[in-house]
């Protein structure tokens, strides 16, 4: 496997693709307790500065770690494409309704009895400052066959990039 760093916006890019075709993370706040507190979180937007939008309820457990303390890690983990990141940041709880409506779709009411006018309703934000990728670039298939090709000859395959990105 390859190293490939990438920085600003060839990093954001990489973020948001490998987001965007995952689009289920762990969010793990309060990262010195142990156990992790790690919840699920669905991504609803990687903006163009590459912050990640998730839909949470103010009164939830990781917003409150939040506000005691805004820094975050998550994991996402895409098997079918054998992608995987984990993003280091720091979050911020925003309860702008503007924002609010651009995230919400109808089925957040799931999680919201009252739709977006829910008073519960927060949009959690993260800024990432660094991340670390893990990519084969290839399908499952193709990187079955190149690792069972380097396992007959004895030669190295590459099988894919990693790296860390500096946003």
């Amino acid at each position: 496997m390859s190293t490939k760093n990438l920085y600003d916006a060839e990093a954001r890019e990489k973020i948001k693709s490998i987001v965007e075709d995952s689009k289920t993370g762990m969010l793990v706040t309060k990262i010195g307790d142990k156990p992790l507190n790690a919840v699920p979180m669905y991504t609803k937007q990687v903006d163009d500065h590459g912050a990640l939008w998730f839909l949470s309820r103010s009164d939830s457990e990781h917003n409150r770690n939040i506000e005691d303390d805004r820094e975050v890690q998550l994991l996402y983990c895409n098997n079918a494409d054998k992608e995987y990141i984990s993003i280091f940041g720091e979050a911020f709880i925003e309860t702008n309704k503007e924002v609010l409506d651009e995230l919400y779709s109808k089925i957040d009411d799931a999680w919201f009895e009252q739709g977006k006018d829910d008073p519960a309703l927060t949009a959690i934000k993260v800024n990432p400052s660094e991340a670390y990728y893990w990519d084969n670039k290839s399908n499952k298939y193709i990187t079955l066959f190149k690792i069972g090709m380097a396992a007959l000859s004895g030669e190295r395959k590459d099988i894919g990039e990693k790296g860390k990105l500096n946003v």
